[in-house]
């Protein structure tokens, strides 16, 4: 098994020799277990800012393998060193971009940073001085434009998107699209959420910083309408339609991909229809491993389903297209495709034939296939799917 050397860099205005480092490289598996390729503290950067080369232990991951890195920093002084940073800086590179010396960004404010302002006032004795200090702060990329800065209701405010990550990441809640037409974003982030809830706190807080991010090589550049959309974000009794954080995966997921169209309000129906090569490059790009596809617009038929159920039964992610219908919360009268959701295990029948099934859709992950239909009805509104590997 290989052995690889780890290194990033950062951007400051003063000598590295002034400054050292904390730095931690890991993933976390589904059950948020962490594993750590580096954890180093305190050390010396090297002359072009860039941190030491970090030799790993022996592993077997595959080079498209993403990791978190956590980076803090500290001032060296003649009498002292200082932690001169509020939180942990964290960004997210494949272990090759880590190997090869390209886990950092030409965006300034995207890699670790530490500046000083220049000058030394007079002090008082000598008649003092007043030097002026310009500190820019870029504007917040999400903004609603019913509800801006300051605003109560603001969905994307910090302590909102924050406390939201943490429900995804203990599982306490799952991605839920309400009225946004954007279920194969949803189907997408619920596994990544799923398989590696590391990578998408990581995802959804570089967006809210950055208004973008790349989870190993799907880039999510969301367009200006999708960062100011409109629209009501709550129904008349204060229920969100839908999340600030939902949004800001989501509809940038979706936006993303949209070169006419902009998913720029909470009623973008025909922006949000996500097609099966669209979706499969998402899982893929993203680093998943597609082994099966049966998917397309033509129902899939009895031997399809019974191909998508061996899968499902040997733990693969199975994400199929259905008509809406299938489902209790559903109300179309159509047979055709409408709709993706993530199977949660087999497909099962009771004595009488009717079939049940765990499944994520609209948020929910329980069974939710209309009671008391048997196998036909199913047929008549499924049209296949795609199989993947989950994700380590």
């Amino acid at each position: 098994m290989p052995v690889y050397h780890l290194s990033t860099r950062i951007r400051a205005n003063i000598a590295p020799s002034y400054l050292l480092y904390d730095l931690c490289i890991y993933r976390m598996d589904s059950r948020r277990n962490k594993y750590s390729l580096v954890d180093v503290k305190q050390q010396p950067l090297q002359g072009n800012y860039e941190t030491q080369r970090h030799a790993t232990d022996d592993i077997n991951d595959p080079l498209s393998t993403i990791y978190i890195m956590e980076v803090t920093l500290y001032r060296t002084t003649l009498l002292e060193t200082i932690c001169v940073s509020l939180a942990p800086f964290t960004h997210m590179y494949t272990l090759e971009e880590f190997a090869n010396g390209k886990a950092w960004s030409a965006v300034k404010r995207e890699n670790p940073c530490y500046f000083e302002s220049i000058g030394i006032p007079k002090p008082v004795s000598q008649g003092g001085e007043t030097k002026d200090v310009k500190i820019s702060i870029p504007e917040r990329p999400f903004i609603a434009k019913e509800y801006p800065i300051g605003d109560p209701r603001d969905p994307f405010e910090k302590n909102k998107i924050e406390r939201d990550i943490s429900d995804r990441l203990n599982h306490w809640s799952f991605p839920t699209q309400g009225n946004a037409s954007v279920c194969g974003p949803a189907a997408f982030f619920y596994c990544l959420q799923k398989d590696r809830p590391d990578i998408y706190a990581q995802a959804a807080w570089e967006l809210w910083r950055y208004g973008k991010t790349k989870i190993g090589q799907l880039e999510i550049l969301p367009s200006e309408g999708c960062r100011h959309p409109s629209g009501l974000f709550y129904t008349p009794d204060g229920y969100n339609r839908i999340s600030g954080l939902d949004w800001i995966t989501m509809a940038s997921l979706r936006d993303s991909e949209n070169a006419l169209l902009s998913f720029d309000t909470l009623d973008s129906p025909f922006a949000g229809v996500t097609m099966w090569q669209i979706l499969t490059e998402w899982f893929e790009k993203a680093g998943y491993k597609m082994v099966f596809s049966n998917v397309g617009i033509t129902q899939a038929g009895i031997q399809g389903v019974h191909e998508l159920n061996e899968y499902a039964r040997k733990g693969y992610k199975v994400v199929t297209l259905i008509n809406d219908g299938l489902l209790n919360s559903g109300s179309s009268l159509l047979t055709v495709p409408t709709h993706w959701i993530v199977w949660e295990g087999p497909l099962t029948q009771d004595h009488a034939g009717m079939v049940q099934l765990n499944l994520f859709s609209w948020g929910q992950v329980r069974e939710q296939i209309k009671s008391g239909k048997n196998l036909s009805f199913l047929i008549n509104r499924f049209f296949g799917g795609v199989v993947f590997k989950s994700l380590k």
